[in-house]
């Protein structure tokens, strides 16, 4: 494999823990906020180890000048798409409409800076 090619591959795993992330941090937070999503512990362990794969991919291999802020707003995908369905199942904590509106704007600038939408 050619360095470039790695390099990419790195990024998008990266980008996919990122994601994961945010996940984790709104199933904890929401634990928090709404009385009736019970705690569970695997959100905590799944937050701990995207983190340490992120930053062993940090260690390992060169990141792209992009990657910051494609990996907040990767983060932020994860966290307000997963708060967008926590509130769907719990309608009673709130309207899910700006998490939504939120994580396609988030997704429609990710996918351009990526080149999977037109220029």
């Amino acid at each position: 494999m050619t360095n470039k090619k790695t390099s990419t591959i790195s990024d998008k795993k990266s980008l996919l823990l990122a994601l994961i992330c945010g996940m984790s941090v709104s199933s904890l937070f929401s634990t928090l906020s709404i009385p009736e999503h019970t705690f569970s512990i695997f959100p905590l362990i799944c937050l701990i180890l995207a983190t340490q794969s992120i930053y062993q991919n940090y260690l390992n291999n060169p990141l792209n000048d992009d990657f910051p802020l494609l990996g907040i707003g990767s983060f932020f995908v994860g966290f307000f798409g997963h708060s967008a369905f926590i509130k769907a199942q719990y309608p009673e904590a709130g309207t899910n409409f700006f998490s939504i509106v939120v994580t396609l704007v988030l997704l429609v600038l990710i996918g351009r800076k990526l080149g999977y939408l037109g220029k």
